[in-house]
């Protein structure tokens, strides 16, 4: 996932990650390292926090546009 990319391209530390999108620091971390996958509710509003299509943020494309 592209997670980590994301975050620190937007100099956004995991810590105030964690806080916007109301989850624990531990569980960002997790997902950046591999160690846990995020549900889709999750996916959601990270792909909505960032202004990125969910494809994208698996990787699935390198085109961060998505379409509504």
């Amino acid at each position: 996932m592209r997670l980590r990319a994301l975050r620190e391209q937007r100099n956004i530390s995991q810590l105030k990650l964690a806080l916007d999108l109301n989850m624990n620091q531990n569980t960002i971390s997790r997902y950046e390292t591999g160690v846990r996958e995020a549900d889709y509710s999750t996916l959601i509003k990270i792909a909505d926090y960032f202004n990125v299509s969910i494809d994208y943020l698996l990787e699935r494309t390198e085109n961060p546009d998505f379409h509504k």
